[in-house]
């Protein structure tokens, strides 16, 4: 009862916290830009760790470092790994100063914007902002779910709790944001990220220490039957460990929320800083998580074996999404959970603020503006508020449901958005030849692959479960065709087909190419 109460006021303390920051800044959001991109004028500093805090949230502390520390073992920390290297620190370098000259140049504010001005075409807008909107809503749901679940260990909240939990959660996101929009979320993410910073470090060490240390760890982990590889570099399947790599680390190049803090950064000089303080944040993070989760194992068990945390069957899988509120709940001290229970929350909260400004803004800006000719800067600020508390609402609605894994639910949304854009927007900024055809067949071939896979695997709709057995006849492994190995593969034809279809197609006219150009060259 003392380790609750300590956490509600923790928790209490935070929230007061987030509400001040959200009052001041509502104090200099005046206009469309303050409120969607902070004036364009924040630093190295603040966001670096907006990157990084969107990047980050239960997802991965609570449903990925379950689920892919329990099937690799150690060699998931190769996921973290790659977050830091290929999800943080090359984007940067490669992307960052590009994105924030073009962006600013043609008055790009949001993602489906640069798409109508860098290859003129108002249907690429529309197109781009329905997908937003649509594929954004399930990556919300599964941060709402990953925080339920931990909410759950540290109040032993019963079956409606769950609820009440992600009710109380999109209530506290839309508060700050809401009121100071892009800064406020700036600000509060540089706050969130020092708390996950010094969370994580203090999991990893009671993790260990609860097993013996690191060597007597992995000993133990080769020690497990029927699970083989668990202690090794590459573990028991690095094929589908490169999937979950490649989902996790090269998605960020083209999810709006990601993409869109290059667009706010004050000058150049800060991308170097921020890339360097972002890659270093991912590697204790990202690396952290997935590290710590690797020993899963040894604290929960499938039969409730003496002294470890007995796991449901669900849908003939492990729960994955109980094992890390379970582990941590044996591993950690009483005086620990609180801290933990605010580095979920704000590692949940900082992304679900970027995710719902991304969505409102989207929505107000490509769809909504365009057909109200007269609208003022303030309406439509107005306007971007009111759609977060929408955003928010369906979110809500959705992880009220519980079938859904965490891990579905994101791959899901990350395979069709970076599937759908991470081709057109990376290879608009390089080249001149890139056209709006390229840019459609990338939205088609990304949303498709993500809907057919959602179709005959995800819903698992018994008028496909012909195909389904023959897949298994034919000796593939469903891993295979898991929804993180199609997310992945919906990214890497995107980088396929938009080169290939350039080549065919007309490119736009040359003054608007040679206009988006001239920002850089």
């Amino acid at each position: 009862m003392g380790t609750q109460v300590s956490t509600l006021i923790i928790l209490v303390v935070y929230f007061i916290i987030m509400l001040a920051i959200g009052i001041y800044t509502s104090k200099k959001t005046k206009s469309v830009n303050d409120f969607v991109l902070g004036g364009r004028n924040v630093g190295s500093w603040l966001t670096a760790f907006a990157y990084g805090t969107s990047y980050f949230s239960a997802v991965v502390f609570i449903g990925y470092a379950g689920q892919f520390g329990w099937n690799y073992g150690i060699s998931a920390t190769w996921i973290g790994i790659g977050n830091a290297i290929l999800g943080s620190l090359i984007p940067w370098f490669v992307m960052g100063r590009r994105t924030r000259l073009m962006t600013n140049h043609i008055g790009a504010k949001t993602m489906p914007e640069y798409f109508e001005l860098r290859f003129n075409s108002q249907k690429l807008k529309l197109a781009s902002a329905v997908i937003v909107f649509v594929f954004l809503i399930p990556y919300t749901a599964s941060v709402y779910n990953g925080l339920s679940r931990l909410f759950g260990m540290a109040f032993n909240l019963g079956e409606n709790g769950y609820l009440y939990v992600i009710i109380a959660m999109a209530f506290m996101s839309a508060v700050y944001v809401i009121l100071g929009g892009y800064s406020a979320t700036a600000v509060n993410d540089f706050i969130q990220g020092i708390v996950m910073l010094v969370g994580i470090i203090a999991v990893v060490i009671c993790t260990l220490n609860g097993v013996g240390g690191f060597s007597s760890a992995v000993k133990e982990l080769g020690k497990i039957e029927g699970a083989d590889k668990l202690d090794t570099l590459f573990g028991p399947d690095p094929i589908n460990l490169l999937g979950v790599v490649i989902l996790t680390s090269l998605g960020t190049w083209g999810l709006p929320q990601m993409v869109q803090k290059f667009y706010a950064i004050k000058d150049e000089k800060s991308i170097a800083k921020g890339a360097l303080i972002s890659t270093i944040f991912a590697i204790v993070v990202a690396g952290g998580s997935y590290f710590m989760g690797g020993f899963i194992r040894l604290y929960c068990s499938l039969n409730g074996e003496s002294g470890k945390a007995a796991i449901n069957i669900v849908n003939g899988k492990p729960e994955f999404d109980a094992m890390v509120p379970a582990m941590l709940d044996s591993a950690l001290p009483d005086m620990l959970i609180g801290l933990v229970v605010v580095l979920v929350l704000s590692a949940s909260l900082s992304t679900l603020s970027s995710l719902v400004l991304t969505s409102s803004s989207t929505l107000t800006i490509d769809m909504i503006k365009p057909k109200m000719k007269k609208m003022t800067e303030k309406k439509e600020v107005l306007i971007m508020r009111v759609l977060i508390a929408v955003f928010l609402i369906i979110s809500v609605i959705i992880a009220s449901n519980k079938n859904a894994s965490i891990s579905t639910l994101m791959s899901y949304s990350w395979g069709a958005l970076s599937g759908a854009f991470l081709g057109p927007f990376l290879y608009g900024l390089f080249s001149k030849k890139v056209t709006a055809a390229a840019c459609w067949a990338s939205m088609a071939t990304g949303i498709g692959i993500t809907v057919v896979h959602m179709v005959l695997f995800g819903l698992g709709l018994d008028v496909f479960s012909g195909l389904r057995q023959s897949v298994i006849d034919m000796n593939w492994s469903l891993n295979i065709l898991s929804p993180i190995n199609a997310g992945a593969f919906s990214m890497i034809v995107s980088l396929i087909i938009v080169p290939l279809v350039s080549c065919f197609t007309q490119p736009p006219a040359k003054e608007v190419v040679d206009n988006a150009f001239s920002s850089i060259e």
